[in-house]
């Protein structure tokens, strides 16, 4: 199949205005943008969105500092800066606001309202426009005023309960997982909503939190304790319920293996040599509730193999295994690749550079074509396309940024 592509992805036309900072937010707006949608990006004078400034690593000139932070969630946007306690401000966003289709704001509940841009006054400037807000805690209940960072709402949703090598030993996820997947559901929600409005022709207001989204992604973990009574807590690197699957010992070096089937695991015990008859081990929750045991006869099986040829003697057995990279050898990896989620863009200070690229692909079977957006723009200055889209606003120019077609 072709990978060659004109498309501008399947929310070319669309216009959003972004006026989230941090991470989950403008994960939201990048997610767009990625797909197409002109996605104006709405800062403060002066200083910028906050990762502006969140750092090191700070690549560049040392008078013109970017921080790879802005860069990670940035991409494919424009830049203008508003005071939006001034009248000009007020006034350019309002008029961004008549010809949006999408509006992202990720302020405290009830800071926009106080600026003049309450959800119902956003509707009466422009009765189709879609509103994605999110949230540290939700937009009500007792809580709803608190700040969301979002290490703190990995400990309040319970996830750090769930991570670290034991009960004694919470720890983060290594990214900042409750604002990636706020912007996700985000961005998700809205879809829908723009999905809706083509059959009723009205806008409406999609919210989420950090709390919603951690909690959303509890999966099995949250229905062992709603269903089973059962409260889990962290237990390192292997899996809760199922048995064996996860990082083992072997020889100068470790492996993951994932024997999520009873198949598996007799074929994983004959080739290993590892007892399947003995009673702890005779099924999957007996091998859950003997863990111990299993990873001992694992370990013991694995003592005398390197890493590479127990990867391959495992590959050759159908065993699903693999090992833990680090990121310079993700970024490496000729899959990674394949997969389009490296990608190069221009930037105005820094020349060329390799952002993380989006994660979907779109395809069209009956061309035998790859439609996939590959116009990548990189993440913008601050107030870089305001004289542009000032003129667009106005009428006395195309609004058309380098790279972003109005």
């Amino acid at each position: 199949m072709s990978t060659e592509s004109t498309s501008r992805g399947p929310l070319d036309g669309y216009l959003v205005v972004d006026l989230s900072r941090a991470l989950a937010g403008p994960h939201a707006g990048m997610m767009l943008a990625d797909l197409g949608a002109r996605v104006i990006k709405v800062e403060t004078p002066g200083t910028g969105d906050d990762t502006r400034s969140w750092g090191p690593p700070f690549v560049g000139p040392d008078d013109d500092q970017q921080a790879t932070y802005f860069l990670s969630c940035n991409r494919n946007k424009e830049s203008i800066a508003l005071d939006l306690k001034s009248d000009d401000g007020v006034a350019v966003l309002r008029d961004l606001v008549q010809r949006a289709d999408v509006l992202v704001e990720n302020f405290r509940p009830g800071v926009l309202d106080r600026l003049g841009f309450s959800p119902a006054h956003l509707h009466e400037l422009n009765p189709r426009l879609v509103i994605l807000s999110i949230s540290g805690f939700g937009h009500d209940g007792p809580e709803a005023t608190r700040s969301g960072y979002d290490q703190i709402v990995q400990g309040e949703a319970g996830l750090m309960s769930l991570t670290g090598s034991g009960p004694e030993d919470p720890q983060r996820v290594g990214v900042p997982i409750a604002d990636l997947l706020s912007g996700m559901y985000g961005a998700f929600g809205l879809l829908a909503a723009l999905l809706e409005r083509e059959r009723t022709g009205k806008g409406q207001v999609v919210r989420t939190s950090l709390l919603a989204a951690v909690v959303g992604v509890h999966a099995f973990q949250g229905t062992r304790h709603t269903v089973a009574g059962e409260t889990p807590a962290a237990q390192g690197n292997h899996h809760p319920s199922i048995a064996p699957y996860g990082l083992f010992a072997c020889r100068g070096g470790k492996v993951q293996i994932s024997v999520g089937s009873e198949k598996l695991w007799e074929t994983f015990a004959s080739t290993f040599g590892i007892d399947a008859s003995r009673p702890e081990f005779a099924g999957n929750a007996q091998r859950v509730r003997n863990r111990q045991a299993v990873i001992a006869a694992v370990e013991q099986a694995f003592a005398d193999i390197e890493a590479e040829p127990l990867l391959e003697k495992l590959r050759a057995a159908g065993i699903p295994a693999g090992k833990v990279r680090t990121l310079d050898e993700v970024y490496a990896w000729e899959q990674v690749h394949s997969q389009g989620l490296v990608v190069d863009v221009d930037h105005p200070v820094l020349g060329k550079v390799s952002l993380p690229g989006p994660p979907l692909r779109f395809f069209d079977t009956a061309q035998g074509t790859e439609t996939t957006n590959r116009a990548h723009t990189a993440p913008p200055l601050l107030d870089q396309h305001g004289g542009g889209i000032r003129e667009w606003l106005s009428g006395t120019g195309t609004g058309t940024a380098e790279g972003v077609q109005a």
